[in-house]
């Protein structure tokens, strides 16, 4: 009732100026404090992924954190792991204003954002202060190259991400997904998205061996694009595939004032289809490496279906946007129920169980 309240009285602020003001005060949050208070896990929920510890599945996408590095206020609220970014090379802008709505009717978000960050040089120096107290779970880097880049260069934006960052990650994905920098999905079409993880995946090696890098693909490619994407990630030696990003669909939200908007569409609309590519995405890596689900988790039953549509982890943003600050504690404890409800003992023992199901 009283984040009913509060959602209200902040809704009729602009979007923007809400993200920055409850970023400001995650940011003001001890790590000490944090950690006292950050909801315990149920057992079942435990996963070991990517060669790493998760106290639950549920994680913090990114998108949310764009290199304010508010990990000790974030992970305190009870989510797993938090991915930071999109981070760029060169600091950039984005896109103009307004560039984020609401669409409260239907539980869903659009933005064109652009990958408005302070750069990788001072999000590592963000990174590089943080107390070790406050990194309560796997912190992920999420790169992406600066929209003045081409894409016949793209590759040294993303290398240049790496190499500053990669001692500051437990992880890092690569994004070529995002609908807000013109040209960027192009990189998941077969030659280009090969060369490109190809050398991402060999400098991470090089640079730090065994840390996994993964790919983030967009909820928007055709069946057959999407399985080729896949065998392309997984022969160029990604650890794990990120499963959506935004649409550019409008279904679901047609005739809403802002639908016209352009941008990338999440939230509930996005919620049958980003378990659709979840699925497919898992059928067709078949094991070889873990999915992370990510596009419409709004409650625990969503986050639930994305485990047994085949996700080893699940991440949430929009569904963060409208459930508050108790929304990672309620996804944990109701899918800890729904677990135990369908038999199983542990999380990782759901995960792909409706594979065969078609």
């Amino acid at each position: 009732m009283l984040w009913r309240f509060l959602r209200g009285l902040l809704f009729r602020l602009d979007p923007e100026r809400v993200h920055g003001l409850v970023h400001a005060l995650l940011r003001r949050v001890p790590a000490p404090i944090a950690a006292r208070r950050r909801p315990i896990a149920d057992p079942c929920l435990a996963v070991s992924c990517l060669g790493l510890h998760f106290d639950s599945p549920i994680g913090l996408a990114a998108g949310f954190d764009k290199g304010d590095v508010s990990v000790a206020g974030l992970l305190g609220l009870g989510f797993s792991h938090l991915e930071i970014g999109t981070i760029t090379p060169r600091p950039q802008p984005g896109n103009d204003r307004p560039r984020l709505f609401r669409l409260p009717e239907h539980q869903a978000i659009i933005n064109r954002m652009g990958f408005n960050n302070a750069g990788a040089v001072a999000c590592a120096a963000r990174l590089a202060a943080l107390p070790a107290a406050a990194r309560m779970g796997p912190v992920g880097l999420n790169v992406g190259r600066n929209k003045a880049t081409p894409n016949e260069r793209a590759e040294e934006d993303y290398l240049a991400c790496i190499e500053r960052l990669h001692p500051f990650a437990d992880y890092l994905v690569v994004n070529i997904s995002s609908p807000n920098t013109p040209g960027l999905r192009q990189l998941q079409e077969g030659d280009a998205l090969d060369r490109l993880l190809r050398a991402c995946t060999s400098r991470l090696a090089a640079l730090a061996p065994g840390k996994p890098l993964l790919v983030k693909l967009a909820p928007d490619l055709e069946p057959g694009a999407l399985d080729e994407a896949v065998d392309v990630a997984i022969g160029a030696g990604v650890a794990g595939l990120v499963a959506t990003n935004t649409t550019l669909s409008r279904a679901g939200v047609e005739g809403h004032p802002r639908a016209g908007e352009a941008g990338g569409l999440s939230g509930a609309p996005l919620t049958r289809r980003a378990t659709e590519v979840v699925r497919r995405v898992a059928r067709r890596a078949a094991g070889r490496v873990p999915v992370v689900g990510v596009g419409g988790v709004m409650s625990a039953e969503d986050a639930y279906e994305k485990v047994r549509a085949g996700a080893a982890l699940v991440q949430v943003y929009t569904g963060f946007v409208y459930g508050g600050p108790a929304f990672p504690r309620r996804l944990g404890e109701g899918l800890a129920r729904l677990l135990a409800r369908d038999g199983f003992a542990t999380v990782g023992e759901a995960v792909g169980v409706d594979l065969a199901h078609g």
